[in-house]
């Protein structure tokens, strides 16, 4: 899965969020440390004191700075009970392990969004775990702190300066410096790292300036209500020792299959990963900020791996059934043993839960995208054709058994959606109309569409798993005298495909943020280029010029307003197919797991719902010892198994 907006990935962060306050991380049922790589001297070269170095003084963001902060202008967001709540279950404690599959190999280790092939599921899940930015997003979307305990805000909201917490450390055991800061977005603004979507958004702000160790400022070039949030939540911070004198292009060369160091509560470790195999994230005990209030009852698991199952959902779900992985999320092509496979044995002795999680997270935008920048599809009547040849009604009862309902928006499940959008329906009459429109009015001896001598035939690459959703709608297209060919290639293949416009027609997820910033996916600007989410070609400029008034809007009323208003001009570009979604996160895990009542967090999405059970959830030592003395003994399970229905943030009155 990519993430559409590509920018303030911060608002799908879990519950990664700081809070300055004591006491002891939770140290009951330590897992096992005794593996290499749990050994700290792998990772920690240097052994810094905690606190601020004493030469800096207090109106620099030394000792004694929360003293005079405010009356030097800074602000901070306090934590109240309601953050401090969802922040983590006190039940929660250290230690254990969970598994999970995936169905691709990551493309690279780099941090999300730093390069090409980073822009992925994958890279998020890991940079929301082993990196951190100066701010994240609250439950309420306002900035927190995160690596910077305070902020300053300019009158004309063009300066922005950041006081950095002198606890924060890289796991190397360097402090977290305004160099840093530095460094980290010079790397991003070189050309050559090939991340054009970061440089678009970036560009706005001048280099930022190191006042002080502490104290860091940049300058945005021009007014945007969203420059300060932004910037705050954007720039996952690396270490200047560390990538201050690469290129964009040295530094993809060096960090590939191996990450550079971060400052968050987890590490990749190189001898962790096996090459398209799996990859294991190990939690930091040395983690700088693991004592502060909000994070006392998160990040519990010391380790978390990923084994790699391409494309191949019935191989993963059989593998979770035997035991061999923790948890399963339930898709289109497993919704048959979501409700059908009710009879094996930790099913029926309630050794495995089910859940079915209704959260406020973004849909996202899944479905069949376009290439507009070539035939067929720059003609807007063929791509409305096509549309109203997909059947997905057909498809979400014959083939999804009604667990899914279509989408009609960019922005669905959110307050953004604009629900005046056509519901475009199965209408191949209409189609044909709109083809003979396009120039489409024969048909060769094979029944083939022709155009200018030419027959109607396009290709399409997938992974195997989504043929028997995507045969039916090549049976339809072929009956209206389109001759699709499915050709079946794994996601990396698609991926580079995808980022280099070698395409027709294909299929993709996009994660949805709660906070949209549709500028990285429909810009005018990064239509031609390559290694962004404007995969289709857009240009639309009312729609540019809607974007730019987003950026200038501060009323959220009508910066609602602005993207139902994109999201119109998107449904009726029809440059995706947009196709279905599901009731719920569907989920299944053995019954080993300390969980809260919650179960999942208040934004998490279908692609990175994984997130808020890598934070929020534990490993429980007493459950895990039940269920190995309940399968050995093949007894059952206290409980039941049943599919349990979770509505605690729809029900949730604040």
């Amino acid at each position: 899965m990519f993430n559409r907006s590509g920018i303030l990935f911060t608002a799908c962060f879990a519950a990664v969020i700081l809070f300055t306050g004591c006491g002891d991380k939770k140290s009951a049922q330590q897992g096992d440390k005794s593996g290499p790589s749990y050994k700290t001297s792998l990772w920690k070269k240097i052994d810094t004191p905690a606190g601020a170095d004493p030469s800096v003084a207090d109106s620099m963001g030394g000792a004694g700075f929360e003293k005079i902060a405010s009356n030097l202008g800074f602000t901070t967001y306090e934590f109240n009970e309601f953050d401090i709540k969802h922040s983590g279950d006190p039940r929660a404690v250290v230690g254990g392990q969970i598994r999970f599959t995936i169905s691709r190999f990551p493309l690279s280790f780099r941090p999300f969004f730093y390069g090409q092939g980073a822009n992925f599921s994958e890279n998020l899940q890991m940079s929301s775990l082993t990196y951190e930015t100066l701010c994240n997003l609250g439950l309420d979307d306002q900035p927190v702190p995160s690596l910077a305990t305070h902020w300053k805000i300019s009158e004309d909201n063009l300066t922005f300066t950041f006081r950095i917490d002198p606890n924060a450390r890289f796991s190397s055991g360097a402090p977290v410096t305004s160099e840093d800061i530095v460094a980290t977005f010079k790397l991003i603004m070189d050309e050559t790292i090939l991340s054009p979507s970061m440089q678009q958004i970036f560009s706005k702000y001048e280099t930022p300036v190191a006042l002080s160790k502490y104290i860091v400022q940049v300058k945005s070039k021009e007014f945007d209500c969203r420059a300060f949030k932004t910037f705050a939540n954007s720039l996952l911070v690396l270490s200047a020792k560390e990538i201050g004198a690469l290129s964009g292009k040295e530094f993809l060369d060096k960090f590939q299959f191996t990450q550079p160091i971060g400052s968050g509560e987890y590490i990749v470790l190189a001898d962790d990963i096996v090459k398209q195999q799996s990859y294991t994230i190990t939690r930091r005990d040395d983690y700088w900020g693991k004592d502060y209030a909000v994070n006392k009852y998160s990040g519990n698991f010391d380790q978390i791996t990923f084994e790699v199952i391409k494309d191949n959902p019935t191989l993963e779900y059989e593998k979770f059934k035997k035991g061999g992985v923790d948890k399963f999320w339930f898709t289109g092509n497993t919704t048959d043993k979501w409700l059908g496979d009710t009879t094996y044995a930790a099913i029926k002795n309630h050794w495995v839960k089910r859940d079915r999680v209704f959260t406020d997270g973004a849909v996202g935008t899944s479905g069949l995208f376009l290439n507009m920048r070539k035939p067929p599809f720059d003609d807007i009547r063929v791509r409305l054709a096509f549309y109203h040849l997909f059947d997905r009604e057909s498809i979400i009862s014959k083939l999804l058994f009604n667990e899914y309902e279509r989408i009609h928006s960019f922005y669905a499940n959110t307050k953004y959606e604009n629900t005046a959008n056509p519901k475009i329906g199965y209408d191949p009459a209409k189609a044909a109309s709109l083809l003979a429109e396009a120039g489409y009015t024969s048909k060769n001896k094979d029944g083939i569409l022709v155009k200018n001598g030419r027959p109607f035939r396009l290709e399409l690459g997938i992974p195997k798993p989504l043929e028997k959703f995507l045969t039916p709608y090549q049976q339809t297209l072929r009956q209206a005298g389109i001759d699709l060919q499915i050709k079946f290639q794994d996601g990396n293949a698609i991926t580079k495909n995808i980022a280099e416009r070698n395409f027709n027609i294909t299929w993709a997820n996009y994660g949805g943020l709660d906070d949209p910033y549709p500028k990285t996916s429909i810009a005018s600007e990064l239509a031609d280029k390559n290694d962004n989410n404007n995969i289709t070609g857009f240009k639309n400029p009312f729609a540019d010029e809607l974007l730019k008034q987003y950026d200038t809007q501060c009323d959220p009323k009508n910066k609602v307003g602005i993207i139902r208003q994109i999201d119109s001009i998107e449904s009726v570009t029809y440059h995706c197919l947009l196709a279905w979604t599901p009731r719920g996160i569907r989920i299944a895990y053995w019954d080993k797991f300390g969980v809260p009542e919650w179960v999942l967090g208040k934004k998490s999405s279908l692609g990175m719902h994984d997130l808020a059970i890598m934070t929020g959830w534990w490993y429980d030592a007493e459950k895990a010892k039940a269920l190995e003395d309940a399968k050995k003994n093949s007894k059952s399970l206290t409980g039941n198994s049943s599919i349990r229905e979770v509505t605690y943030w729809k029900n949730l009155k604040r």
